[in-house]
């Protein structure tokens, strides 16, 4: 479907559109012009204008070697200063802040990424909202809003606002993505608008902030004491000093934190400005009366006046509230809000007390006088009792910032403190010499202590940019037109200086040279707007400056590329040629761009025997193709950017041609930068391949392969009556198709068609007349070749043009499971017993088989304690169609364990089972060979699912996937796929039997019916 940004700007030059309407869709048709045949000359920059601005700082020095230097050159506020240290770490974290934007597709855009790799505990498509607060205030000061437009529509109404399986091992206490960990959403939001100026893109958000921070209410507030507690873990700080008083280490130590309570204050704050600029008086006069009542709590219940800090208090068998002794580093968040009162200045001693807080590596997470201090800090991942962790450092030294700035004096810290905090921090973002980041650091020793191969390199769980931005350089946003600068740096420093940061929708260029020797542009402190201009003052005072009204972002088309696929299951699909046995054609396709060796996104022909490789891009159905961008990798050594490269398309008949029409950008291939190929007139195609060559027959790489396209802001399209997300295909290969189409003005002509994949057949274009408002209905009939694999999720898509953009949606087709298309070959109601029939299979050694038993029509499998077999029944099946269906009696009521398993077992060490957990109500799957679990091919976790009597489980094989089904009402409904092929060829999987598997904790849990299916 169309993506779910709306760019309120005109857009007047299209870039895409010339589709084959009137041609069959059943394949891609030769390049068809259409409309204006210089659109693809008239499209987008690459990157966003700078606009008016001021060109002192030499950009490319300071930039160096860093890849793709034009997205900073858009993008980023240039920065000179007299701390090199400060200065390395500041660009090398813009870097590592590009490498976390992800593209993940037409639905909820740009995403933000804490990890660089995909781990298991993610919401969809990778987003964790741990450290999205950070990335908010971090990412506020680019040019470019899409990115930041796109991430935080993915928490409040994308997929990262959707339902996750309330379990241990994801929060048991919440059951949204958004609320997973806590997370301070609109105080960050705010926090962005008072740079970028633009209010009106979170006024139209407001009911879904509001709820954000409403959610946490139904949750985590205690009436009794008017606070929130949390818990340390989701809390994303896990083994912490509170945490290590309960009985959990890990998951324990519920308590009422200044953390949470912080955010929820920032967050009502925050409403309550926004309601006051949507006129909402009383709403904003509650939200305000809210804060103050958190304020006091807070006050009363966590300032410890012993400890002259803000402490963690224990919500269970505490009855008089009692704040643990230890003090720990989240003391300091109050005041990242202005939370805290004046008087509490006292706690900053701390900081810079060598029996509290301060470290060569500091601060640490956890005071030295505790006696939980680096508690198992060496023994493994992940503590926060006392190791350094930018996380908090970063909320450190932005709390810091408000207290030296927005507070009264005070004698415990000052702005020496802070420059001191901050080039400590920066010292400790090195590894071997070089500018690093990962999860935690040794507070005492020049090395990291949990930095993984593999997943902590240039860990996102942080700021620093805007440390140095908003602290260090005082560039103070503010809600109305102007800015305060209040520059904490030292008073030794005789220059520094900020070039072109976007604030407002203006440069705003800040300059300190204090006898005009350094930049030549005169002596004092100069403010430029727009290149021109605006204060002149001869010392490093406090001031405001006026800025003008805010004024739009450059307009930026709203883009959709449709070639990336994040998750790297269905389609586009990327094969090559040849390729490096550590790398993967599909992670050129992956949605983000970088450079680095570990982990790796990137294709490369490294080893190749062959003179020139390729790599190629299977859409799986046609779209317009009118600019394409290919990053290429190159290592310096064995990995080089070819001298040449050809870009070819698939035309009707399945033959490879050059693209015609291509205008390059640059003429000739660059290493670590966007290459791009604008078509004009665009082709319609379903396949594109990219051949790269070298003069000496080297290796080649490709880091990211794109193929954008520009929707038609006026026209929405989008499926309608999809069962589970899909398109139902029959067993006959048919499917009926519904799509609407809806235009927000009038369009006389829009030429709408149905894409589907090569060798399927649906009905020719047609000619539409849209009204405002009104969506129209088309359906279409599609229909699949004989032998066609219909578990493939093969895509269709649907496009619209009237001549300004190609609007699209794109939705998988899936078999619509049902058991009449399919013959028994094995059906167990268990009225007589029949258990000798089976191979009984024990896949976790250390827990005994349940003791099975048939009676009255049930299969029962009764245990006292953990206990767990797979039965195999004596049947095989082809692995084009074999289905296993249970029907449940009775679940045990145990926990954690009270689970159904279906599926393939070849013995306790080799199956492929979809599973069912009763007690979570999840359901996912297990692929096991050789005794080696094969995460790789189950589907990822989890699905949210809940049986009720009468209801049944299927898992049905078919062509390399193993998929789950549930049966409620008569109807069937998909919960999770595993492309269980990619662990286990097809042919070994027809000599597996289908199975069942039982596994509790105690009590009985027990079966109606089990039976086998196959079909051909």
């Amino acid at each position: 479907m169309m993506s779910k940004r709306r760019w309120t700007a005109g857009i007047t030059a299209a870039l895409t559109a010339l589709l084959p309407f009137g041609a069959p869709a059943h394949a891609a048709g030769p390049p068809t012009h259409h409309g204006d045949p210089h659109q693809a000359a008239r499209s987008a920059p690459t990157y966003p204008p700078v606009g008016p601005a001021t060109h002192f700082l030499d950009h490319a020095a300071l930039l160096g070697d860093t890849p793709e230097p034009g997205w900073y050159e858009a993008n980023i506020p240039f920065v000179d200063l007299p701390d090199a240290d400060i200065q390395s770490t500041y660009y090398y974290r813009w870097r590592t802040f590009k490498e976390a934007l992800k593209y993940t597709g037409p639905d909820d855009g740009w995403i933000v990424s804490e990890f660089l790799g995909p781990v298991g505990y993610s919401a969809p498509l990778g987003g964790i909202d741990a450290a999205a607060g950070h990335h908010l205030y971090e990412g506020r000061w680019l040019r470019d809003r899409r990115y930041l437009d796109d991430y935080l529509d993915y928490w409040l109404t994308g997929s990262g606002s959707g339902a996750k399986p309330a379990t241990d091992g994801l929060n048991d206490n919440t059951t949204d993505w958004a609320h997973q960990y806590s997370f301070w959403a609109v105080d960050a939001a705010v926090a962005r608008a008072e740079v970028t100026g633009d209010w009106d893109f979170l006024l139209d958000r407001l009911p879904q902030l509001r709820r954000q921070y409403e959610s946490w209410k139904d949750t985590n507030y205690d009436e009794s004491t008017g606070l929130y507690w949390q818990t340390p873990v989701w809390d994303a700080m896990e083994f912490t000093a509170s945490s290590y008083q309960s009985d959990d280490p890990y998951h324990g130590g519920d308590g009422y934190r200044p953390t949470i309570n912080a955010y929820q204050y920032g967050d009502a704050r925050a409403l309550a400005l926004l309601s006051h600029k949507a006129g909402d008086r009383r709403a904003a006069a509650r939200y305000d009366k809210e804060a103050d009542d958190l304020r006091r709590a807070t006050q009363k219940y966590l300032w410890d006046d012993d400890g002259d800090f803000f402490k963690h208090v224990m919500r269970d068998g505490n009855p008089s509230h009692t704040p643990i002794a230890d003090r720990e580093e989240i003391g300091f968040v109050p005041w990242y809000f202005d939370m805290a009162p004046a008087s509490d200045a006292s706690a900053w001693a701390q900081l810079t007390d060598p029996d509290g807080f301060a470290a060569p590596y500091g601060p640490t997470t956890t005071e030295r006088r505790s006696p939980w201090f680096m508690h198992d800090a060496l023994d493994g991942c992940c503590r926060w009792d006392g190791p350094s962790w930018p996380f908090a450092t970063s909320q450190t030294l932005t709390a810091l910032a408000n207290q030296l700035i927005d507070y009264p004096k005070q004698p415990y810290v000052s702005a020496d403190d802070y420059v001191s905090l901050l080039h400590g921090y920066a010292l400790t973002q090195r590894k071997n010499g070089r500018p690093y980041v990962a999860e935690a650091h040794h507070p005492d020793e020049d090395r990291w202590i949990y930095d993984s191969r593999g997943h902590s390199e240039d860990y996102n769980h942080s700021t620093f940019t805007d440390n140095v931005l908003s602290g260090l350089l005082g560039i103070r946003a503010q809600a109305g037109d102007s800015v305060e600068l209040a520059p904490l740096v030292p008073a030794s420093w005789d220059h520094f200086a900020v070039e072109n940061l976007p604030y407002h929708g203006h440069n705003l260029t800040v300059v300190w040279d204090r006898d005009g020797s350094t930049y030549a542009r005169g002596s004092g402190l100069r403010v430029w707007i727009d290149g021109r201009l605006r204060l002149h003052r001869p010392d490093l005072r406090t001031t405001t400056v006026r800025v003008p009204r805010a004024r739009p972002a450059v307009d930026q088309p709203e883009l959709v590329d449709d070639a990336a696929n994040v998750d790297g299951t269905g389609y586009p699909v990327a094969t090559a040629s040849y390729t490096w046995h550590a790398d993967s054609p599909m992670d050129a396709i992956d949605g983000q761009d970088f450079h680095l060796d570990v982990p790796s996104t990137r294709w490369t022909s490294y080893g190749s025997p062959n003179r020139s490789d390729w790599l190629q891009v299977d859409l799986g159905a046609a779209t317009p193709v009118a600019d394409v961008r290919v990053v290429f990798y190159d290592d310096g050594g064995g990995v080089r950017v070819p001298q040449s490269y050809t870009l070819q398309y698939a035309d009707a008949d399945g033959q490879w041609a050059d693209v015609p029409g291509q205008r390059r950008e640059p003429a000739g291939p660059v290493a670590r930068a966007v290459n791009r190929i604008l078509v004009d007139p665009p082709v319609t195609t379903d396949r594109l391949r990219l051949t790269a060559t070298r003069d000496d027959g080297g290796a080649v790489g490709v880091t990211a392969f794109q193929a954008w396209r520009r929707p038609d802001q006026g026209l929405h399209v989008a499926f309608a009556s999809l069962t589970d997300g899909a398109v139902p295909v029959h067993a006959d290969g048919t499917a009926t198709v519904t799509t609407t189409l809806t235009a927000t003005g009038r369009a006389r002509r829009v030429r709408t068609s149905l894409q589907v994949p090569r060798g399927w057949t649906a009905p020719p274009a047609r000619t539409i007349v849209a009204r405002p408002g009104r969506p129209v209905r088309t359906t279409w009939r599609v229909t699949a070749p004989d032998g066609a694999d219909l578990s493939a999720q093969a895509p269709v898509r649907v496009l619209a043009d009237a001549g300004r953009g190609t609007s699209g949606a794109v939705a998988p087709t899936r078999y619509l499971f049902d058991p009449a298309d399919f013959a028994t070959v094995w059906d167990d109601d268990f009225g007589t017993d029949r258990l000798d029939g089976y191979r009984v299979n024990r896949p976790a050694a250390a827990e005994p088989a349940p003791e099975f038993t048939v009676h009255d029509g049930r299969l029962t499998a009764a245990a006292d304690s953990r206990a767990f077999a797979v039965l195999a029944a004596p049947v095989t099946g082809p692995a084009s169609g074999t289905a296993v269906i249970a029907e449940p009696a009775a679940f045990a009521g145990s926990a954690p364990e009270d689970s159904l398993f279906l599926g393939l077992s070849a013995g306790s060490g080799d199956y492929a089972l979809a599973w069912y957990n009763n007690h979570f109500g999840t359901s996912g799957a297990d692929v096991v060979t050789g005794g080696t679990g094969r995460p790789d091919a189950t589907g990822g976790c989890c699905a949210n699912v809940r049986w009720a009597a009468g209801d049944r489980f299927a898992a049905v094989l078919m062509d390399g996937s193993l998929s789950t089904w549930h049966e409620h009402d008569g109807r069937w409904h998909l919960l999770h796929t595993a492309p269980v092929s990619g662990a286990v060829d097809t042919a070994t999987l027809e000599s597996w039997n289908p199975a069942v598997g039982l596994r509790l904790d105690a009590g009985e849990l027990s079966l109606n019916r089990l039976t086998v299916l196959t079909r051909g």
